[in-house]
């Protein structure tokens, strides 16, 4: 992420985070950004990558210049906390991947919004996404169920 670029700064019990203006969100925590053409740039939020944990590897099951729907699967990521699925956010011709994850898984942790970009497609995006104030209320649902779910499973609560 550029340091000029607007952001949002965002906190909430022992998350912290500074969310791009200009991009999309989803309530999978991905991000969305247009560019040139059409294309879409594709990433997961910090949110996403904390609760994954140390990121240890990845993969996609495509190859660019494929076709891709909306929804479909097209890699899974591992951290030490969880394996996860990596699913389309948008449809259209799967563009490319972020090359440079290859070389440095850590730079989804480290510049989630930056360099750590996961892949590319020229199309249209998930007509359910929404912009950065909208994510924010995502937060901040989730972090509460979060933390009620924690209150009900503590014996001293």
């Amino acid at each position: 992420m550029n340091r000029s670029e607007p952001t949002i700064r965002y906190k909430r019990s022992r998350f912290s985070t500074r969310l791009p203006v200009d991009r999309r969100y989803t309530s999978a925590h991905y991000w969305l950004q247009q560019r040139e053409g059409g294309v879409w740039r594709i990433g997961l939020t910090k949110f996403a990558t904390r609760m994954l944990g140390d990121l240890v590897e990845y993969e996609f099951s495509l190859q660019p210049g494929v076709a891709v729907e909306l929804g479909q699967g097209i890699g899974s990521i591992e951290g030490f906390k969880a394996v996860s699925d990596i699913y389309s956010v948008a449809s259209g011709r799967f563009n490319a991947l972020n090359a440079d994850l290859g070389r440095d898984i850590t730079l989804l942790e480290s510049d989630p919004y930056g360099q750590g970009w996961l892949y590319e497609v020229q199309g249209d995006p998930d007509p359910t996404n929404f912009d950065v104030h909208e994510y924010v209320n995502v937060l901040d649902v989730t972090i509460d169920r979060m933390l009620a779910s924690r209150r009900e499973g503590d014996p001293n609560a």
